[in-house]
């Protein structure tokens, strides 16, 4: 029973939804210690810097290292207290497969594998994974939270938008390509090589590095920059609409958790006399 109480307390020390003073501290000392994590990966791309305070650098990385690596093996261990993942091997992986789980173990993998025979060209670029720590504040801070509930609600509309934008990205640049290949062969010498075109046009960015000289390509690169300004609107609606039926829900939810109550308070809402 000892056992027990003693994995139950860690668990509420480590979920977000606990109220308690422990919990508290504990989650503002994560939160505080992710976003020291990302600036000092900030500084650290500062050759000067980087130099100059190099042994604090490396000490401060195998500390957070070590206490992201104890906090992972910690919600491992205590996440059969949560019903949905109760036992303990298949709830124990199918938690460790969901994002935020990822997401903490490719922060920390990087330093283990650099321990095994491991190709170091592959580790530097694992290194960026370093930065998925400032997403996990998503787990204890509600207004972020509600960021994660809306992009999973509106992910299918989501996936939509990305999926026309990939085919009006292969048409533009199959267009520009064949419209200004024989004028400039060097700058459009691909569709493939056409896409970057078609981004910065898409965006409306227009960086002027590469652009259309013929009239038909000046004509697909007008619509084209036309059709990008109107494009982006189309994902800022969806997201819009996500978090109006997020925020509508949360008001619903305190609505009835104020009228549930105010139902079973044994007070009187006017005189605040106890009820007979």
């Amino acid at each position: 029973m000892e056992k027990i109480g003693l994995k139950k307390q860690v668990y509420e020390l480590l979920n977000n939804d606990s109220t308690t003073i422990g919990s508290k501290i504990v989650q503002g000392s994560i939160i505080l210690l992710i976003i020291l994590n990302a600036i000092s990966l900030i500084f650290e791309s500062i050759p000067e810097i980087r130099m100059e305070y190099i042994d604090w650098f490396v000490s401060f990385n195998l500390f957070s290292i070590f206490f992201f690596t104890l906090e992972y093996l910690l919600r491992m261990w205590t996440i059969t207290c949560n019903p949905r993942y109760s036992k303990a091997f298949s709830g124990r992986l199918r938690y460790g497969l969901t994002s935020l789980q990822l997401i903490d173990l490719l922060a920390i993998l990087p330093f283990y594998l650099a321990f095994i025979h491991f190709d170091l060209r592959i580790l530097r670029l694992m290194r960026i994974f370093r930065l998925l720590r400032v997403f996990r504040i998503t787990k204890y801070v509600s207004a972020l939270a509600i960021v994660v509930n809306v992009l999973k609600r509106k992910s299918s509309e989501l996936a939509i938008a990305a999926f026309l934008l990939v085919f009006l990205l292969f048409i533009a640049s199959t267009a520009i390509y064949y419209a200004e290949n024989s004028a400039q062969p060097e700058a459009f010498s691909s569709i493939p090589s056409s896409m970057w075109w078609s981004v910065i046009t898409i965006c409306t960015v227009g960086y002027g590095d590469i652009y259309p000289i013929t009239l038909m390509g000046k004509i697909i690169g007008g619509i084209l920059a036309v059709i990008g300004i109107g494009f982006f609107a189309l994902p800022t609606g969806i997201i819009s609409s996500g978090f109006s039926e997020v925020l509508d829900e949360r008001k619903e939810e305190r609505k009835a958790l104020e009228l549930s109550q105010l139902h079973h308070s044994t007070k009187c809402p006017c005189c605040g006399r106890e009820k007979e």
